[in-house]
């Protein structure tokens, strides 16, 4: 009892902080007050609006500028551009924010002149009245990526998507069937209904604030952004020659199919079946994202309606700087390729469950040979091998190709890749890691490609897949290209992954080559209980610059 009272009395203690806390709060939370909105309208025609708002115990301001549009500023001052043509009169309400969300509005009417019309773009966006986009993927660059500024309008320089190239992230199922259907309702302003079935194609940046997996690259998510939005059309500021000059500002957070943060697009060239957009990236005003869209639904698309051939990738790296073949040899060529022995720091770090010797290795009618076996070898049950050209061949920028035959069986890890040659000094990820190829024995024919560096390693690593038929019974070609703009990921010379590089990453120095086969771990998984041996044989392993 004497505890008892003793806990009673420490509740009542804490209840009353507590309640004397809450009072202190609730009268800091004062409402906004005093709310001065000031409006510097342009004369010249422009449409152009200068906002400058102040308010006793404002955080931030929200404005509805009365054209379906909708702004925030966090010090009162924001840019607004009305397109409506002629002399118009809006309704633009001020919403202030205070502590805890307590907020309070003013509305004034301004009158703001606009000589922008733009009955083209109008009547090709909405057919007169209202027509149905889709995002083009039969065509080559139907999503492509390059710098703001200096670019080739017509071949973004960092990336270009192949026809059809998303549907290997699940793209089909979003991305490509999404429904964009503008409606006329002004001069230059338009309803829009964004149908995407309920899931959104996010860019890579924001996957992991929409729950979804970070480190698999693009992704669709359950996540309905679908509905209907304002449209106005408005002059484009880029100053971008190959434009029609004429920006979409979308209202609500409104986007164009793939999500990137941005509610605005400029429109380089649109005619009655097909769009070409353009839009700034919203966390990164380095990067300008392309958009294709055309009036052909996916499925007709898919079925060869306006459909083209992939266009085959163009390779920059034509002069064949070192090549290993195996074609002459009888056994591993010891002045360029190092083995690793051992089971390494638990593991290699990745928990792996094969010991590394030199005699898993060998070389049969002219084809390198890394053996996985169940075998017992200084305390493991399974053998393998680890190669390397560390300190014999390094290099930076180039194409590698290795043309391999992968292991089968559960639990068979088997990876082509490349270290940072300072890996000694500093240590995995601030390296850089390249992963050209890996392979899961649990998850036959599905390649992995993927980066590893600072902010994106391990389970979160800037990675993509692709699927591939025969991949242990037939050769495949595994190729990176690597650049100081960016590296591209093929298997069989389809493009199914793009970095782009930057001078900052870890990607711009010499790297050298690795080719091992583990067993288990964190990315092998679960081991056939009924696994022997298996292994990866290999062609031949180049090097172009």
């Amino acid at each position: 009892m004497k505890y008892l009272r003793i806990i009673n009395f420490l509740i009542i203690s804490i209840l009353a902080v507590s309640c004397q806390e809450d009072d202190l709060e609730l009268q800091d939370m004062a409402v906004p007050s005093n709310i001065t909105v000031n409006a510097d309208i342009s004369t010249d025609g422009s449409g152009i609006v200068h906002f400058d708002v102040s308010a006793d115990n404002a955080f931030t301001y929200q404005f509805n500028f009365g054209d379906g549009t909708t702004g925030t500023s966090l010090d009162g001052k924001i840019t607004k551009r009305f397109s409506r043509n002629g002399l118009n009169t809006y309704l633009v309400t001020v919403v202030a924010f205070g502590k805890g969300g307590i907020s309070s509005s003013k509305s004034v009417e301004i009158e703001v002149e606009s000589d922008f019309s733009d009955p083209e773009t109008k009547d090709y966006l909405t057919g007169g009245s209202s027509k149905t986009w889709y995002v083009a993927a039969s065509e080559p660059g139907h999503l492509g990526v390059g710098p703001t500024f200096g670019d080739n309008f017509n071949n973004p320089s960092y990336y270009t998507a192949a026809p059809f190239e998303k549907a290997g992230a699940d793209a089909s199922s979003c991305f490509y069937t999404d429904e964009l259907t503008f409606s006329t309702t002004g001069e230059n302003n338009f309803t829009y209904e964004y149908n995407n079935n309920g899931r959104t194609f996010f860019n890579a940046d924001f996957v992991g604030e929409f729950g979804g997996p970070t480190g698999s690259g693009d992704q669709c998510i359950e996540v309905d952004f679908g509905g209907e939005k304002n449209v106005a059309l408005s002059p484009a500021t880029s100053g971008v020659e190959a434009s029609t000059g004429t920006q979409m500002d979308f209202s609500d957070g409104g986007f164009m199919s793939y999500y990137i943060a941005t509610s605005s697009y400029e429109i380089l060239s649109i005619d009655e079946n097909s769009m070409y957009v353009r839009a700034v990236m919203g966390n990164n005003p380095d990067l300008a994202w392309y958009l294709k869209f055309t009036t052909t639904p996916y499925d007709q698309q898919e079925a060869g309606g306006g459909t083209e051939e992939p266009e085959e990738f163009q390779t920059e790296f034509e002069d064949l700087l070192w090549e290993t073949s195996f074609d002459d040899e009888t056994s591993l060529d010891t002045s360029v390729w190092n083995y690793e022995i051992g089971n390494g720091d638990n593991g290699w770090g990745n928990q792996e469950a094969q010991y590394y010797t030199e005699d898993n290795t060998s070389i049969v009618d002219g084809n390198l040979l890394i053996t996985a076996r169940r075998e017992s070898e200084s305390g493991f049950e399974f053998t393998s091998s680890r190669i390397t050209t560390q300190d014999n061949f390094e290099f930076t920028y180039g194409r590698v190709e290795v043309r391999a035959k992968l292991p089968e069986g559960g639990g068979t890890w088997p990876a082509i890749w490349m270290l940072g040659n300072n890996f000694d000094e500093v240590g995995w990820p601030t390296t850089g890691e390249i992963d050209i190829m890996e392979h899961k024995g649990n998850e036959p024919g599905i390649i992995h490609g993927s980066l590893h560096y600072p902010g994106a390693s391990g389970g979160n690593a800037d990675t993509n897949t692709t699927t591939i038929e025969n991949p242990s019974s037939e050769f495949h070609t595994y190729t990176m290209e690597w650049s100081a703009e960016r590296i591209v990921f093929l298997v069989d010379d389809e493009v199914y992954h793009t970095y782009a590089n930057t001078p900052e990453s870890p990607f711009n120095k010499d790297f050298f080559l690795i080719l091992n086969v583990a067993m288990g771990g964190t990315f092998g998984g679960e081991i056939d209980e009924n696994f022997q041996e298996s292994s990866m044989e290999v062609d031949y392993v180049r090097v172009y610059q």
